[in-house]
């Protein structure tokens, strides 16, 4: 599996490469916006690992361009650890956003994380996970062993995001983005979406739910 790794730090890059060549990949390193941007396409990677600190564009800027063509998985790896930092990450087209420091081996678990995400079955309006299906077009989510779930438009997306980074924790903040838009909404609405939403699945207690409360911090799907 080829892996591109932007990152100006030749002394991190280096760590960094060394770390995906022991897991089995294949590594290029880029250290510029604009040779990140020529190496992808030339090259085709599979993943790519992007700090956001480097020569122009920065990162923010290589991610959103990758993502009007392509779809291939990216990670952003940076010290910049603000929520509006993540935030912006994450709407851009990050599949993940992980701040420095960090460990060799939670990398790689997101990076595995990341890689299963990538191969789940997305066509058109449909999206799926295990076996949790959400029909994008309809706004319903069908559970194995239940009738399908209609949703509000706020919910479908609620569940949408929460899909897409299955197994990790979304945090609040992020899902209002996602659901009302920047400026709109706030914890009590979220609070409450997920309420409604538990009570058209049925669920008597938090532990039956595929949506799982991390207190202080936001919500997570799970199976």
């Amino acid at each position: 599996m080829k892996t591109l790794i932007v990152e100006d730090d030749r002394t991190l890059a280096d760590i960094l490469a060394f770390t995906f060549v022991r897991e089995g990949f294949e590594v290029i390193n880029a250290y510029s916006g604009e040779d990140a941007l020529n190496l992808w396409e030339d090259e085709c990677p599979d993943l790519m690992i992007l700090d956001v600190n480097i020569p122009l564009p920065d990162g923010f800027s290589v991610c959103e361009t990758i993502r009007k063509n392509w779809d291939t998985p990216i990670i952003f790896l940076t010290v910049r650890d603000n929520e509006e930092d993540i935030i912006r990450g994450l709407d851009v087209g990050a599949d993940d956003y992980i701040s420095k420091p960090f460990s060799p081996r939670q990398l790689m678990a997101r990076v595995d994380a990341v890689m299963r995400r990538s191969s789940i079955n997305i066509e058109e309006d449909h999206y799926q996970v295990g076996t949790v299906f959400l029909d994008l077009e309809q706004k319903s989510l069908t559970i194995p062993g239940q009738d399908p779930i209609f949703l509000s438009e706020s919910e479908c997306r609620f569940v949408h995001c929460i899909m897409r980074y299955a197994g990790q924790v979304v945090t609040s903040q992020i899902l209002i983005n996602c659901i009302w838009g920047p400026g709109n909404g706030n914890k009590e609405m979220l609070r409450q979406l997920v309420h409604r939403l538990r009570k058209k699945m049925g669920v008597q207690e938090e532990t039956q739910s595929i949506i799982e409360t991390i207190s202080g911090i936001g919500y997570c799907f799970c199976q």
